[in-house]
């Protein structure tokens, strides 16, 4: 399958799936009234998905990689607050490991593709050439 959007990468899919259950499961419960806890784990889901999109963007697999990198980083930290939200007892330990699980894979998933683009001789989209007549 061809990508010709940020759209059409599974990982940004997945980060975006990931994104939308950190919001539902802190839309209740003991998140309602820790306000910045809530507002910190779901910046972190975000940048995921947000990193992914704007690497893309950017057109050139440097550039590329380098977000992916820290959408990489947003993982982790999302992971971490998944321990602390489970610490202070605003998670369970199923939702603990769902989200272990999810950030694991998708981390291992986003390493794949930066090895991918490492190796590759194409330099993204901005560096094409456009014919000319001579």
């Amino acid at each position: 399958m061809k990508i010709t959007c940020f759209e059409d990468l599974v990982i940004w899919q997945e980060a975006r799936s990931l994104a939308k259950y950190i919001y539902q499961i802190t839309a209740a419960g003991p998140f309602n009234k820790d306000y910045r806890f809530k507002d910190q784990i779901r910046a972190s889901a975000g940048s995921i998905m947000d990193n992914i999109a704007e690497g893309y963007g950017r057109g050139g697999n440097k550039e590329f990689v380098q977000f992916l990198y820290y959408a990489k980083g947003s993982c982790s930290e999302l992971r971490s607050q998944a321990y602390r939200a489970f610490d202070i007892k605003h998670i369970n330990e199923l939702c603990l490991k769902q989200i272990l699980d999810k950030t694991d894979l998708l981390s291992r998933k986003t390493q794949g593709l930066i090895s991918h683009l490492k190796k590759t001789d194409y330099k993204g989209e901005k560096y094409k050439t456009i014919p000319h007549d001579e």
